[in-house]
């Protein structure tokens, strides 16, 4: 007989009313939190993510977590715009460095991340070099958002393709003329594309400052106080020359492809391309990739401009907590958050994706022998734990979102042959700075 059915006999009905009472309480206890990630990932990293949520579920019984993947950016925001309208938002939702995170920190919509941490403290916040998440944290050094997703621009080569034309697969070109030389050897050993990149403002206009220890943006980067909407974008001598050697290699076929979303990184990943620059996070793809031998190094640098190559920006994407949700939700949220900052957590994640670490932890965790199967990846990642010199601590500038759309366009211009280089560099020079001064 059931237990409801048990309690229909007259004189157990006042015992089995205090019992299913007291099971209706626990099973409200037992029941999780629900706490949804808005993220858009490409698919190797949303893989290895969904992994990681599942885990998490099956670790523990007082969080739920759910994830919802979109094919792109673009998609994400405008269903987390209407969500927000609605009243209806995630508790976290991945969103792409904009170089303004204050002014996202701002939005009521937002959380920044140390409110919620405030209240809700993640263990051992040895975050990995404060330095290094800049891109997310505030004038006061405050963090904004979980840099879940920082990540490095880096070139990408095909180990065996070098080994094939008798380079060596351990000593890539380090200046931008060493480069050539490598790519002439692989253009004339009837590799059809030996150098593309995606990222394309990234590696070519704010890293080719950055590594060049260069500035980008006036009042030291945006970050020498005042209103960011006041910088200006600093294209000297050294961009004209680079975007004049880039075309130069567009026409000798040595650099056959350009984007600045990911489509590069997909014929690297299938062995089209054997040489590639891109954010470290195309690790992860290119980890799964069969048949698919590289290594990672630095970008490359002028030795006429700079006797050391600088530190290239840290940026990506994170996730950043919403406001208005229940409390509980916001305790789950802070709770998910320090599982994936546990060191074993954080360091399969930095391993699996190519994402930095997001602890000192997670970085001291790491197998070398890990690195070992990938030439140079250790020592890129080591070199960031180095503090960034005054011209790669990040930049910011206002509405840089629209800027970068101008500055694609007038670099695809330059490289397509359309406009001259120096002309591309004066347009969107002039164009950012009319955005900028917007409000």
């Amino acid at each position: 007989m059931s237990d409801r059915r048990a309690c229909f006999i007259p004189f157990r009905r006042h015992a089995c009313a205090l019992s299913l009472a007291f099971a209706t309480v626990a099973s409200a206890h037992a029941a999780p939190v629900q706490i949804q990630v808005w993220h858009a990932l490409p698919d190797a990293n949303k893989a290895e993510f969904e992994k990681l949520a599942k885990q998490f579920n099956k670790d523990q019984s007082e969080v739920a977590v759910t994830l919802r993947a979109f094919p792109n950016r673009s998609a994400l925001e405008a269903e987390a715009t209407a969500a927000v309208k609605a009243k209806n938002a995630p508790n976290l939702i991945e969103l792409e460095d904009n170089h303004s995170p204050e002014v996202v920190a701002h939005d009521k919509a937002i959380m920044p991340l140390y409110q919620l941490l405030a209240k809700y403290p993640v263990k051992d916040q040895d975050w990995y070099l404060p330095s290094a998440t800049s891109f997310v944290r505030d004038d006061k050094n405050r963090l904004l958002a979980f840099p879940y997703m920082a990540e490095i621009p880096v070139m990408f080569y095909n180990t065996d393709a070098y080994k094939k034309v008798g380079l060596n697969p351990n000593a890539p070109g380090a200046t931008w003329a060493d480069l050539q030389a490598d790519l002439l050897k692989l253009r004339d050993g009837d590799f059809e594309c030996p150098y593309t990149t995606s990222d394309q403002v990234s590696v070519h206009l704010e890293n080719l400052a950055a590594v060049n220890n260069q500035p980008y943006t006036s009042n030291a980067n945006g970050l020498g106080g005042g209103k960011a909407g006041a910088s200006t974008l600093q294209f000297n001598s050294l961009f004209m020359r680079h975007i004049a050697l880039m075309v130069s290699w567009k026409r000798s076929l040595l650099f056959t492809g350009h984007a600045q979303d990911n489509e590069a990184d997909q014929r690297f990943a299938k062995g089209e391309c054997t040489v590639l620059t891109s954010g470290s996070g195309a690790f992860g793809e290119f980890n799964k990739a069969r048949k698919l031998s590289f290594g990672v190094a630095p970008l490359p640098y002028y030795a006429q401009v700079t006797p050391q190559a600088g530190r290239p920006f840290v940026s990506g994407s994170a996730l950043w907590a919403m406001a208005g949700r229940p409390q509980a939700e916001d305790k789950a949220t802070a709770s998910f958050l320090a599982w994936l900052s546990s060191p074993v957590i954080a360091t399969k994640w930095h391993q699996e994706t190519g994402y930095l670490p997001l602890t000192d932890a997670a970085f001291r965790a790491s197998d070398v022998s890990f690195y070992n199967k990938f030439p140079g990846a250790h020592a890129v990642i080591s070199s960031m734990k180095a503090p960034p010199g005054p011209n790669g601590r990040g930049f910011r500038m206002n509405n840089y979102a629209q800027i970068r759309l101008v500055l694609d366009r007038e670099l695809n211009g330059a490289l397509e042959g359309n406009v001259p280089p120096m002309t591309a560099l004066d347009n969107a020079s002039s164009q950012a700075k009319a955005i900028a001064a917007k409000r």
